[in-house]
């Protein structure tokens, strides 16, 4: 059940919110949630509830035997079976016909038989979020959660379940037993969640139909400048969609108390690499950084051993948005470039005093880069390659995909991506501010969410990138 679909924002959204504001019993409402939380999630995969039951029930137990175990090695070693079982069953899923295609690649032959398996949506979502409360258990930075309906409202929450922010445990834990929602939260949850569904289905649908168009024809047949024309369409999508998806998430927290780390802040802003992945997915960047790059010593043993950590940690953030060859270069890319920036060209950046040059170079390296998250295979990112860095005239020209409601959307589009923004704070901190919602307020959301539900009523192409994941 997708956020931007009518049955969501018809029924079940307006159902589970007065169900919940109604009771007056704590206990209840968080009965309602878990509840809600279970069934949203059934309706795409009504199978695929029991294995993430079991992934609830698997960590509620190994939290409970880190709680009850004193020896050292001996929680280090329950520990990494847990580490496996998860990590075991989100490479089953996700990963085993791309490492049994690697091993026939390698070896010859088909021995390895490929297997007809679907991607359960969401799985690497809320397996990061279990393992969030495992590990934080095992380091002691919390205590073990005894209520196992606790502990599967924080894994199953709706609002971030399929799609994120990844909350971590530790923030989030006093939430879950203790929270208050003000008349002020509600009002605010309503504008982001409102603000949310329009960056995804006004933008991000408008620009995915004419991404897809173009991605969708044979690579060898496009020109440099419909090349770049559809990156950068493809820009612009992936960014109104996934924040604007946050956005709809952390709206819905605050509706019923819950307080989410922003995920964005405006990426499309960087003048360099290493800022864009500060400002871009955040959740993922500092989960990332708390229990991989940290743990495997950060930057505290030398260049050499940073660098390296690096390169690791963005092979498994490729790693982690699929299961292709082309992720994982993806990931390499970054990890190259953040390396670079740490050796030298970071630097080279901050004595630059043409700030608009630093800002020219990140914004080309993360198109070159969407690019090759775009490519569903290396061929085709083969020929995306060469025809972004060697001039053709193809046989399509932009204006076969690009009419006047596209550009237009596209300008708004750029100015809402984080100029406007950086030109006029007051609209930021107007947006952000949760201690008043106006009449202007009121009635901007009213004209978006008619807008944006005229185009859902007309079945307006309605994708979500980041389900895949």
């Amino acid at each position: 059940m997708l956020f931007s679909s009518l049955v969501f924002v018809w029924y079940f959204l307006p159902a589970v919110f007065i169900l919940y504001h109604i009771l007056p019993w704590k206990s209840a409402k968080n009965g309602i949630l878990l509840l809600a939380s279970l069934f949203f999630y059934a309706w795409g995969e009504p199978r695929y509830i029991f294995l993430m039951l079991f992934s609830i029930a698997m960590n509620y137990l190994f939290g409970l035997g880190l709680g009850g175990i004193r020896g050292r090695s001996g929680r280090r070693i329950l520990m990494m079976l847990c580490l496996l079982v998860n990590m075991g069953l989100l490479a089953y899923f996700k990963y085993f016909n791309f490492l049994a295609e690697l091993v026939n690649y390698v070896l010859g032959g088909g021995r390895i038989s490929m297997r007809e398996i679907t991607l359960p949506i969401g799985i690497s979502f809320y397996t990061f979020q279990a393992l969030s409360y495992v590990i934080d258990v095992y380091r002691g930075d919390i205590g073990v959660q005894r209520n196992p309906f606790y502990l599967a409202l924080y894994i199953s929450f709706f609002p971030q379940l399929i799609a994120g922010p990844i909350v971590k445990y530790h923030d989030i834990e006093a939430q879950i037993a203790r929270r208050t929602c003000t008349l002020d939260m509600q009002a605010y949850g309503i504008k982001r969640f409102v603000y949310g569904l329009g960056k995804k289905v006004i933008l991000a649908n408008t620009f995915a139909q004419t991404a897809d168009r173009i991605f969708a024809l044979p690579g060898e047949e496009l020109g440099t400048a419909i090349t770049w024309f559809a990156v950068l369409v493809y820009a612009l999508q992936i960014y109104f969609d996934f924040s604007g998806y946050s956005d709809m998430a952390i709206g819905l927290g605050k509706m019923f108390g819950f307080h989410f780390m922003e995920n964005f802040n405006y990426p499309y802003l960087s003048s360099s690499v290493s800022e864009f992945w500060r400002r871009w997915h955040i959740s993922l960047s500092t989960w990332f950084r708390e229990y991989l790059y940290i743990p495997l010593g950060g930057n505290r043993k030398g260049m050499a051993r940073t660098c390296l950590n690096l390169m690791i940690v963005f092979f498994a953030t490729g790693l982690w948005h699929g299961a292709s060859v082309s992720f994982v270069l993806w990931g390499l890319y970054y990890g190259v470039l953040l390396v670079a920036e740490r050796l030298f060209l970071g630097k080279w950046l901050k004595k630059n005093p043409w700030k608009w040059v630093n800002h020219v170079y990140a914004m080309f390296a993360v198109l070159v880069g969407w690019m090759l998250f775009r490519a569903e295979h290396m061929s085709v990112a083969a020929d995306l390659f060469v025809n972004m860095f060697t001039w053709k005239e193809g046989l399509y020209p932009i204006r076969m995909y690009g009419d006047t409601r596209l550009f237009f959307w596209m300008a708004v589009g750029l100015v809402l991506c984080g100029p406007l923004q950086q030109l006029f704070p007051s609209l930021k901190a107007r947006l952000y501010r949760e201690d008043q919602t106006d009449a202007v307020d009121v009635v901007i959301m009213l004209c978006i969410l008619f807008y944006a539900v005229m185009l859902l009523v007309s079945n307006t192409y309605n994708p979500f990138i980041y389900f895949r994941f």
